[in-house]
């Protein structure tokens, strides 16, 4: 939302909107000259949008609830009123669009191809799930370029608004059963968005998932992986001096000795995702390396709050059981004989209720878990589902709860070498008090 909100900043359009809480990101909005409240009153809706029915657009996310009284009220005074992926697909069709879908994953690769692309001859405009360290910010623009940039959600059947030229799919998991209800309707959700590439346009799927295009749909397709065999793939993978290097292996030819500074075999196939969306574009070897070179990463993605020999401490986005393995497995693979302390905070009621047995399994990867109270977002509770059933199901690794305001001191309690704090509600808002908990030195 907050990249749509900027891009209509961008065209010198008065921008105004609600938000549940204010954070850092909000009060970046404030300073570019957006308008924003934090209380759902419809009297609070700034006079330039009250007194402009006609000349309004509104522009709301599935996150928002059937009840809330501002949606209403535009909703009964008769405003235009789109969701955000019916803006994103009027915009996808005035470009050549990319669509990045799948259920872990998007963010990242959105980031890394949209870097790709803009340090290219190509360009291009890019709506990003997260903030890009390299330009701290979840918006590119570039008018000359004929390139749009966008993450595919599959949740409320969002991504089915896209029109595609290429589309790439890095995974179908088990999800947003509050929507989908069982997996074969997912899988029938991601069928139709790949129905929707451009009759000549390009398909692009991760090796392992198994959606098939039909006959008659004359694109190219691909499959990448880590390490084949596929399409692209990932070959002679080293450590040196603090980067991981690789070999990236095409259908046609091997470009060798990539660096990449970002940690974990999951981010390097998600780079092999964005390098082959960027070789099917014909972007050239040398952008390719230079600009992998560089790439910043992405704020809560795997993100380094404290790196020292002391102590490490990463912040991470991850919210799905395989999310969670991957980031886990990744924190291994860079140090072995580390001990790891995990904070988990489930992401809906619904998730947590499907997913319980799943989300214990991938958190008996760490060496001590804490889980804090399940993160609403736009559900009701459901009797009987508290993160007390992820915990009783985790063996083998002790499991505490806790509450945000207890969190702190419980972490003072603890034994560990890395601590990772993981989740897509609000417990980015806890990552600075952790930190400061850390760095800040003691009054005397």
């Amino acid at each position: 939302m907050s990249a749509l909100a900027r891009y209509f900043n961008a065209l010198k359009k008065p921008v105004g909107g609600y938000d549940k809480v204010s954070k850092p990101l909000t009060k970046q909005l404030e300073k570019e000259g957006m308008i924003i409240h934090y209380k759902d009153e419809p009297t609070l809706i700034p006079s330039p949008f009250t007194e402009n029915k006609k000349s309004t657009l509104v522009v709301y996310t599935p996150a928002i609830p059937s009840n809330h009284k501002e949606l209403n009220y535009f909703k009964e005074k008769g405003y235009t009123i789109k969701k955000r992926s019916e803006v994103l697909g009027m915009l996808s069709k005035e470009l050549k669009c990319i669509g990045i879908a799948g259920t872990h994953g998007k963010t990242s690769i959105s980031t890394l191809t949209a870097h790709l692309f803009k340090n290219s001859s190509l360009g291009c405009n890019a709506f990003l799930g997260g903030i890009s360290k390299n330009y701290n910010n979840n918006l590119i623009i570039n008018p000359k370029s004929k390139h749009l940039i966008a993450e595919a959600d599959e949740f409320d059947r969002s991504f089915l608004q896209l029109n595609p030229e290429l589309a790439l799919i890095t995974s179908i998991d088990q999800d947003h059963l509050d929507i989908y209800n069982d997996q074969k309707t997912l899988n029938e959700a991601f069928a139709e968005f790949a129905e929707k590439i451009h009759k000549n346009g390009t398909f692009i799927k991760h090796k392992d998932v198994s959606l098939v295009m039909p006959e008659n749909k004359k694109n190219n397709q691909y499959t990448y992986s880590l390490n084949g065999p596929s399409d692209f793939y990932a070959e002679n993978i080293r450590t040196k001096e603090g980067k991981y290097w690789f070999d990236f292996v095409t259908p046609e030819e091997k470009y060798t000795k990539i660096p990449f500074a970002l940690p974990g075999s999951l981010n390097i196939e998600n780079a092999i995702a964005a390098l082959s969306i960027a070789y099917v574009y014909g972007i050239d070897k040398t952008t390719m390396i230079n600009s992998l070179k560089n790439f910043s990463g992405i704020e809560r993605r795997f993100d380094f709050q404290i790196n020292n020999d002391n102590l490490i401490y990463i912040d991470d986005y991850a919210h799905h059981p395989s999310e969670i393995s991957y980031t886990i497995k990744s924190i291994r693979e860079m140090y072995p004989d580390k001990k790891i302390l995990g904070v988990f905070q489930p992401h809906l009621y619904s998730r947590t209720q499907h997913l319980a047995k799943e989300f214990a399994k991938s958190l008996e990867l760490l060496d001590e878990t804490i889980i804090l109270d399940i993160y609403p977002a736009r559900e009701e509770p459901i009797e009987g589902v508290t993160s007390e059933i992820i915990k009783n199901q985790i063996e083998n690794t002790p499991a505490n709860l806790s509450s945000k305001e207890e969190l702190i001191d419980l972490i003072n309690t603890k034994d560990f070498d890395i601590l990772i704090t993981m989740g897509a509600g609000d417990i980015d808002q806890l990552v600075e008090p952790i930190k400061n908990n850390f760095t800040e030195s003691p009054e005397e």
